[in-house]
């Protein structure tokens, strides 16, 4: 298995339909009491293991997830209120250097509770044209919200086997 995408990268070559989408809207809605669950009893020489030589700790995956989905959030808002707008990347690495990354991995938990309550309310209100709408990924270009919602389902589910499976592999 290779460590650093245990469950594969994400791949979706089907039809975008409503039921595809509220699939993957209800992970992006589950993935917080997940994450809780999968972090419940380690204690903060586990959390600050690495899932993987040279990669993140546990506590920087929980704390990534909270910046990335807070930037998917924002994201798809834009995308909802402007035409196309173009968003701003940004460097995970270096922000997973910061000093909020050392903080204990429940305020990032809380965040993603609160932060998945509103992004799924603005999700599963999405209409079929909603679902077309794009923003542009400096790097990737054109990104559609219905592909999009996808992408965060698959993230969540990532880096959630990051942890789940460095339990596994140390018995834990």
């Amino acid at each position: 298995m290779d460590l650093r995408y245990p469950i594969g990268p994400f791949q979706f070559d089907g039809e975008m339909t409503g039921s595809v989408a509220s699939d993957w809207i209800d992970e992006i809605a589950a993935l917080p009491g997940l994450l809780r669950e999968a972090v419940a009893d380690l204690d903060q020489d586990q959390l600050d293991t690495p899932y993987r030589p040279e990669g993140w700790t546990v506590r920087q995956v929980i704390h990534h997830v909270a910046d990335s989905h807070m930037n998917a959030y924002t994201r798809f808002k834009l995308a909802l209120t402007e035409e196309r707008p173009t968003i701003k990347p940004y460097n995970e690495t270096k922000w997973a250097e910061l000093p909020d990354y050392q903080l204990p991995v429940e305020t990032s938990l809380v965040l993603l509770e609160s932060l998945h309550e509103r992004w799924t309310r603005v999700l599963r209100a999405l209409t079929p044209d909603d679902m077309e709408k794009t923003f542009i990924h400096p790097e990737s270009g054109e990104v559609p919200l219905g592909r999009n919602i996808g992408i965060y389902a698959w993230h969540g589910k990532h880096h959630l086997a990051h942890i789940t499976s460095l339990r596994d592999r140390m018995g834990w």
